[in-house]
């Protein structure tokens, strides 16, 4: 079975390459500045791991194929902001250029057999109490096979 860390730390990149825009692993985004790493300016996204499915053979074998799953919270300051960003999530996991995916999601040690979008807010961004923050949730399913 492929671990999970990997598949997290590309998915991470990718969307961070589709994006332009800082991703971070379970947390606030942070990026280098003037006195150190300080938190990123929204807008950015939050990628979180979601309970993964297994498939093949028994899960003691290596060769069995896993399903990991993920939450990209888009994050900003209004609701064009977050939807604008959201498009750019969704066409970096499974957008397709000519039959290909346009962002090739590299894991090592692993190949990725599909990619699929389960949820998307539909363009129902939340907003906070404050009003200062909205995010957009999104939902992927990443499906690997030992190389």
């Amino acid at each position: 079975m492929t671990a999970r860390l990997p598949v997290t730390r590309a998915l991470a990149a990718l969307v961070e390459k589709s994006t332009g825009r800082p991703c971070g692993i379970g947390e606030l985004p942070r990026v280098k500045g003037e006195s150190g790493f300080e938190p990123a300016p929204a807008p950015y996204t939050i990628l979180d791991s979601l309970p993964g499915e297994f498939g093949g053979p028994p899960l003691w074998d290596w060769h069995a194929d896993v399903a990991w799953s993920y939450q990209v919270t888009s994050v900003g300051e209004r609701g064009d902001q977050v939807e604008w960003l959201a498009d750019r999530v969704r066409a970096g996991v499974v957008g397709r250029v000519d039959g290909r995916w346009a962002y090739d999601l590299h894991v090592p040690d692993a190949r990725v057999i599909d990619r699929e979008l389960t949820y998307d807010a539909g363009g129902e961004p939340s907003v906070s109490a404050a009003g200062a923050i909205v995010s957009y949730v999104q939902r992927v399913t990443v499906t690997v096979t030992p190389a």
